[in-house]
């Protein structure tokens, strides 16, 4: 804090922040803290197609956990692993809609006759991003539509 960083605290939406990091005019320059295995792949996975980095260890805090990377195959419990540890390949496609507002899309909108949902999907072989905004009407004669 005393070089001029912002602390935010966040308890949910881990890979809407990992991402965000990645991404310049979100506001988020770096993430740390602790998650779970298969968020981590995930956001490896819109991290590569990014062009971003992040790396990220297992936290073997239980018993279960130490019993279930041996069943694994997992040798090495304190490895530090990379994006392209995570996700590898190079045909990674990466698919998202907001659940709640983030730095990146916005969440679910409800109105009388339908939803509103906010998605991105990201290539690494093309290197493209694309935002998509939905409607979701409901069925019936005299459904409305709000663009707002």
């Amino acid at each position: 804090r005393a070089a001029g960083a912002r602390i935010k605290l966040i308890g949910d939406g881990d890979l809407s922040a990992g991402i965000a990091a990645a991404v310049i005019g979100t506001g988020v320059h770096a993430v740390m803290g602790s998650g779970g295995a298969p968020e981590g792949v995930i956001t490896a996975a819109a991290i590569r197609c990014l062009n971003g980095y992040m790396q990220g260890r297992l936290i073997i805090d239980k018993p279960e956990l130490e019993e279930r990377i041996a069943r694994m195959g997992i040798k090495d419990k304190n490895k530090v692993y990379e994006a392209e540890d995570l996700a590898p390949g190079k045909q990674l496609i990466f698919a998202a809609t907001g659940v709640t507002d983030g730095a990146l899309m916005r969440g679910v909108r409800f109105f009388g006759e339908g939803t509103r949902t906010s998605s991105v999907i990201m290539t690494l072989r093309t290197g493209k991003v694309r935002f998509i905004d939905s409607i979701h009407l409901e069925k019936g004669p005299d459904v409305k539509v709000r663009f707002s």
